[in-house]
């Protein structure tokens, strides 16, 4: 079962990365020597970060360049004040907010940050430090810097399943548009492949129709499905029962004689199916249903 990182406290992320007191405090004291230099940082970082062609389309507006620099200089001086509270993740989780919206992708983000450490553990480090507090430090940093990667990416992460799953979801709803075609009378063209998930969406959004329509007779047409199997055969069948249980009608239109010789080797029942050839006469079957005559 996925742990869901929002419902941990800020102690309880910190203990998943053995994070204590004593790093933070080997943090800060690491920070008295960098940052002082986060101007330098920037301008080491941005140079590297010109040559990437994701940055380029990101960043190719000054403006928003001279932004993204100022909130990274603020990024790293809340880092190195290591002052690791509540507001200090609810900071991490926007940044994860703000690369899922843009775009920025983790490959590139991880690559940002790995080369963020070096430049902070090679470059403007100048030896102010023991060996053992030096190697402290770089543990703490380590540390730290894991700790933000995984708030920001969760968040990121967690964003971007959203996004994709709302846009499944209206693509599943563009392919199950269930149509009052007339008074009574619903209508659902499925075209492409059947599976049980799909069949399942098809069956709660068709019951649903009928539940706000009180519709009578539902039409399926299947002559946009090109293959038919006991599985796809039965999900068809099963949904023509459900609606049956609600008072409508089902019948199913479209049914080629290369399907109907299908259905026919696989030994299904039949019996309780109203099928058609066309759609044309699934709608003359239907009015007749609701007692409607169409000259």
């Amino acid at each position: 079962m996925q742990t869901d990182l929002r419902e941990m406290k800020t102690s309880g992320l910190m203990k998943m990365h053995d994070l204590d007191e004593s790093d933070l405090v080997m943090v800060r004291k690491y920070g008295a020597i960098i940052s002082p230099k986060l101007e330098e940082y920037a301008v080491i970082f941005y140079e590297w970060i010109a040559e990437l062609p994701e940055y380029q389309v990101l960043f190719s507006n000054p403006e928003v360049m001279g932004r993204a620099r100022s909130e990274q200089i603020n990024y790293w001086r809340s880092f190195f004040n290591a002052r690791v509270d509540d507001t200090y993740v609810q900071e991490r989780r926007k940044i994860g907010e703000v690369h899922a919206r843009v775009g920025l992708s983790l490959p590139s983000y991880f690559a940002a940050m790995n080369v963020s450490f070096i430049i902070f553990t090679k470059k403007l480090y100048d030896g102010g430090l023991y060996s053992e507090e030096y190697s402290s430090a770089i543990s703490a940093l380590t540390k730290l810097m894991h700790f933000d990667i995984t708030i920001v990416v969760e968040t990121y992460s967690r964003l971007i399943n959203e996004r994709i799953s709302k846009q499944s979801k209206a693509l599943m709803e563009m392919s199950t548009p269930v149509t009052q075609i007339w008074q009574d009378i619903l209508m659902l063209p499925v075209v492409g492949i059947i599976d049980s998930k799909r069949a399942q969406d098809i069956m709660m959004t068709i019951l649903s129709r009928i539940g706000e329509t009180r519709a009578k007779v539902f039409i399926m047409d299947i002559s946009g499905v090109a293959v038919v199997d006991s599985a796809v055969a039965n999900h068809l069948f099963k949904i023509t029962k459900s609606t049956g249980l609600m008072g409508c009608t089902s019948l199913i239109s479209g049914i080629s004689p290369a399907i109907a010789q299908t259905i026919v080797n696989l030994g299904i029942n039949v019996d309780e199916v109203n099928s058609t050839a066309t759609l044309r006469d699934a709608l003359e079957q239907a009015f007749k249903i609701i007692g409607r005559t169409v000259t």
